[in-house]
């Protein structure tokens, strides 16, 4: 929900949702449903689960589900109706907290049993029943909601099974009963990638029935009360009837879809980083329209998935980012950002934010500058806002300021321009003048120490690091960089400010390159000098790939930008007392120097397509060994460097500092984060690692002193 919407939600609190009776034939008291049965005995059943902002399945809130429809069978209503009382959304999934650390697979598969008993008695109910869904309907909920008989979605609902980001597939009948329901390949297309498809998707996919607003939900259940909602058509496989649906019901044409399928997950996840998604493909093609052992299948695997050592790693990631986004709560009193640097970083965030619902002006010298950033922003939002009128109000929020008017009235203003120090203290001195009292400034570098900028400030307790990843749309990531002369009021509203924006802060101490940067320049910086040695740029990445990297160094350099590699390479040289790191290669220089400075500019160290896709060269015939030495050559260094940066104060727990690379960079998150992976590895392991590393080329693999600590 968007901070915008948050605030109509607010307003018009009395009158969101329609919960039917409150007191009306009451049907029992329990702790997370509220159930009541209205006048023409219709049953309301209302999940609002105790002590929680959204309501999840938990082991407790299943049971009391059982219960209810136990009761409800002794006494039939006419028509149970389930809701959500929550104003975010139907129901976020399984309550991921009842699986942490579960690793016996056989009680996985209890407790999962127990599950569908209860789901199941939902789902042959002998009375009609009806979902009505608003905002997010995901995982577990999701499958609460096929449980059901029908399905409505309020404008604005979401539906998806994204369990395959935990390393999971779906577990309470989404692998069989989704597919029975639309088509097939749609179904394991939303299931295969965890994508959300919006209220209009849905509905065309014949997944909700209708789609209506807030107002209709009495009219609708008076309707579906009636009879007015029939069922679809099933053939004797359990698919929903069509040419498609019955065509893949015949082995061979399902397993040439299998294959397919394979195919497509292949390009993007290897089967021993993530399992998961193979094996829900494997479910799907072994499906022959036996309900009951497809269900029996779906559990078996699914608790093969969630005790293995991926889905737990994942698992991990799903807490780091949850305790990253308690740093982002609270109140930030930021209503209008004024954004200075049209560039790629500078339009994407005033893009970005105004996607979030807050006021943006953006001004540049440039005027060409802020047109192609407001352009790529409609092009932005056409592609990622659903409705018509989500793209116009973005569209109206996000002002072009050629006058830099903007500065005067915003609540803070995000400084993205070039990164140098002179440019930002003369930009600095000339927003003295102009800021409001008691608005933040916040600066986008992405290396330069604070205290190099601070005195240039209007008001160094008011002037902070707020630092973005490249892509701004995509990553999740923002450094919120501290000084020692920055008010602790400043860095709460900074860290609110991401939450404000749907971002998950870091909170680091300014040092050359902070975290992120700092520990990906050795990453990158070998795979330099492994270009130097002659080693193929393909190789190099795919390398790291194989590690399980989202993309490879060489590419990462290019998507990053040369001229930012560039700039934080000289920056961390200058600030190394010992000389360790090595100096930026001479092609470096020249490749920023003619302007190809990677993919904004089309060019880099790889040629960029029209689509923005790298060309590279095929080069299939790597030993795995070699390729696990690579990417080791590459890896270690960023560990030394995070230990360093963990031991010097630079980030002030492991947590943090795994949350942010894996947000930041993409680090392998199958790994659980790097950190993680050391202590999995062993630390032992990895300093030995490192002395041969530092035997064979130099100073710059000597472990730091920080491994000590970790090994106690």
């Amino acid at each position: 929900m968007s901070v915008s919407e948050a605030k109509v939600w607010e307003k018009l609190k009395s009158r969101n949702i329609e919960l039917g009776p409150v007191t009306d034939i009451a049907d029992g008291e329990y702790r997370h449903w509220k159930i009541a049965r209205d006048a023409g005995d219709v049953a309301w059943l209302v999940l609002d689960r105790a002590g929680e902002s959204a309501n999840t399945l938990s082991e407790e809130v299943m049971e009391e589900l059982g219960e209810i429809l136990e009761n409800l069978d002794k006494k039939r209503p006419k028509a149970l109706v389930l809701r959500s009382a929550k104003p975010g959304g139907f129901a976020a999934g399984a309550d991921i907290r009842d699986f942490k650390g579960v690793r016996d697979a056989r009680q996985i598969e209890e407790r999962m049993k127990d599950a569908h008993r209860i789901l199941d008695r939902l789902a042959h109910a002998s009375y009609p029943t009806l979902a009505i869904v608003h905002g997010h309907c995901l995982g577990g909920g999701l499958e609460l909601a096929l449980g059901c008989d029908h399905r409505i979605a309020i404008a604005g609902a979401t539906f998806g099974l994204p369990e395959v980001l935990l390393g999971l597939h779906p577990g309470l009948g989404g692998t069989y009963r989704l597919p029975a329901l639309i088509d097939p390949i749609e179904a394991m297309t939303m299931m295969l990638t965890g994508k959300t498809v919006h209220d209009r998707k849905a509905r065309k996919l014949g997944l909700v029935e209708a789609v209506i607003e807030e107002r209709h939900v009495d009219k609708a259940v008076s309707d579906f009360a009636a009879g007015g909602l029939k069922k679809q058509d099933r053939n004797t496989a359990g698919f929903a009837s069509g040419w498609k649906e019955r065509l893949l019901g015949l082995g061979p044409a399902r397993g040439l879809a299998a294959k397919r399928m394979r195919g497509e997950v292949e390009k993007r996840a290897r089967r021993e980083h993530y399992p998961a998604p193979y094996a829900l493909i494997e479910l799907w093609e072994h499906a022959n329209g036996d309900m009951e052992r497809a269900q029996k299948a779906e559990i078996r695997s699914f608790a093969e998935q969630l005790s293995g050592e991926t889905a737990q790693n994942l698992i991990r990631v799903f807490f780091l980012r949850e305790k990253m986004k308690s740093k982002a709560k609270g109140e930030s009193d930021i209503a209008h950002v004024h954004v200075i640097g049209a560039g790629t970083m500078g339009g994407d965030i005033a893009t970005w934010c105004a996607a979030r619902g807050l006021k943006v002006t953006l001004s540049d010298l440039q005027p060409k500058a802020i047109a192609a950033a407001v352009g790529r922003a409609s092009k932005f939002y056409d592609k990622k806002l659903h409705s018509g009128i989500a793209q116009r109000d973005a569209l109206d929020l996000l002002m072009p300021d050629f006058n830099g008017v903007g500065v005067s009235t915003a609540d803070i203003v995000i400084e993205a321009v070039a990164e140098k120090v002179e440019i930002k203290k003369a930009l600095y001195a000339e927003l003295a003048r102009k800021m409001k009292p008691g608005a933040i400034l916040a600066t986008n570098t992405s290396s330069i120490p604070l205290e190099d900028l601070r005195e240039s400030a209007p008001s160094p307790e008011r002037f902070v690091g707020v630092h973005f990843f490249n892509p701004v749309t995509q990553m999740e990531l923002v450094e919120i960089v501290r000084h020692d002369r920055v008010s602790d009021e400043t860095l709460v509203r900074a860290q609110a400010f991401c939450g404000d924006i749907s971002r998950l802060p870091a909170l680091v101490r300014s040092a050359p390159g902070f975290l992120v940067n700092r520990a990906l320049f050795p990453y990158l910086a070998e795979a330099f000098l492994l270009i130097d040695e002659g080693v193929a740029k393909e190789t190099i990445d795919r390398a790291a790939e194989r590690f399980g990297m989202p993309m490879g160094p060489v590419e990462l350099a290019d998507r990053v930008g040369l001229d930012i590699c560039l700039e934080v390479a000289r920056m961390l040289r200058e600030s190394d007392p010992e000389n360790t790191l090595p100096a930026p290669p001479a092609w470096l220089e020249r490749h920023v120097q003619s302007g190809e400075t990677g993919r904004k500019a089309g060019r880099g160290l790889y040629s960029y397509d029209e689509k923005g896709k790298p060309k590279k060269q095929s080069s299939s015939g790597d030993d795995s060994e070699d390729l696990s030495a690579l990417a080791d050559r590459m890896v270690l260094p960023m560990l030394n460097t995070l230990v360093a940066c963990l031991r010097e104060g630079v980030v002030e727990d492991e947590e943090t500092l795994d949350g942010a690379m894996i947000f930041g960079t993409g680090f392998a998150p199958f790994r659980g984060g790097p950190l993680h992976y050391a202590r999995k590895r062993g630390v032992a392991d990895i300093k030995a690692a490192l002395s041969k590393l530092e035997d064979k080329h130099g100073q710059r693999f000597a472990p730091d002193e920080g491994w000590q600590r970790l090994e106690n």
